[in-house]
């Protein structure tokens, strides 16, 4: 799918092309899923700037009807709560949740950050993240997998979809923030920018002291770290600042503007 290229106005036969991820249309618009994720009975979606001026109390129903719906009030740091701590205005400061039962549905906004959703197909728990590169240096995604192990959640069990974000090519940042970003993506050691670049998380920029830094890589290599296995983390290829017809970009437009993503708790209580 090219940077031009709507692909809700594509033939059917050159719609759904993205491998691993499915668009799904319903009365109200396109949203974007992880087919892992919905093979797994999550009900969830990642949804696009088309949606605009409809928040989650909308979206929830698009997904499964009769939920709740929690999200909190992102401030870029590594606060995870309980779905229950977000119910309403004014929403709690933190960047992820993590659900209590079944029938929750948690939401985190983005507009280049990486919306990460994990899910835990024996407990039925699932988790919503903001995760920008302050929220990977400062351990977002790492807090939300323990707080999922207190509900019984085992990293190699989880699946994970990271939503559309900024890609490295496009992600121009100072070089301290790389290094910040790898001394966080392993608890046991750093990784330094030679690393970084060895993995495909760095790649080089003619600006001094500069480089590109792909998140969304740096993201996944940080919940590989935490026990989950590459093959049950999708990681959606569409880069937010390349699809100005599909998403909000902070850093292409320099306007505040989100779109949201979801996803459904099925656990069957709060025992945990």
């Amino acid at each position: 799918m090219t940077a031009t290229a709507d692909p809700f106005r594509q033939p059917d036969n050159l719609f759904n092309t993205l491998e691993h991820w499915t668009w799904v249309g319903c009365y109200g618009g396109y949203y974007l899923t992880s087919d892992a994720m919905q093979s797994a009975g999550f009900e969830h979606g990642f949804f696009t700037r088309l949606w605009d001026n409809r928040g989650p109390d909308v979206l929830a129903a698009y997904l499964s009807a009769g939920v709740s719906v929690h999200r909190p009030q992102q401030v870029h740091g590594n606060q995870v709560l309980n779905a229950e701590e977000a119910i309403g205005s004014p929403w709690p400061d933190a960047d992820g949740l993590v659900s209590d039962r079944g029938g929750q549905s948690l939401w985190v906004c983005g507009a280049d950050c990486t919306p990460v959703l994990l899910a835990d197909p024996t407990s039925g728990h699932v988790a919503a993240c903001h995760a920008g590169w302050r929220g990977v240096a400062s351990g977002i995604l790492p807090a939300a997998i323990r707080r999922l192990a207190t509900r019984g959640a085992k990293p190699e069990q989880l699946i994970v979809a990271l939503g559309p974000a900024v890609s490295g090519r496009s992600y121009q940042v100072e070089t301290d923030v790389a290094e910040q970003v790898g001394q966080a993506l392993h608890s046991d050691r750093s990784l330094g920018l030679t690393e970084l670049e060895a993995l495909g998380i760095l790649l080089p920029d003619p600006a001094p002291n500069k480089c590109r830094l792909d998140i969304r890589l740096a993201a996944r290599e940080q919940l590989q770290g935490c026990g989950i296995p590459e093959q049950q983390i999708n990681l959606c290829p569409l880069c937010t600042i390349s699809e100005p017809s599909l998403f909000h970009s902070w850093r292409r437009d320099q306007v505040k503007a989100v779109q949201w993503s979801g996803i459904v708790g099925q656990a069957a209580d709060s025992s945990q």
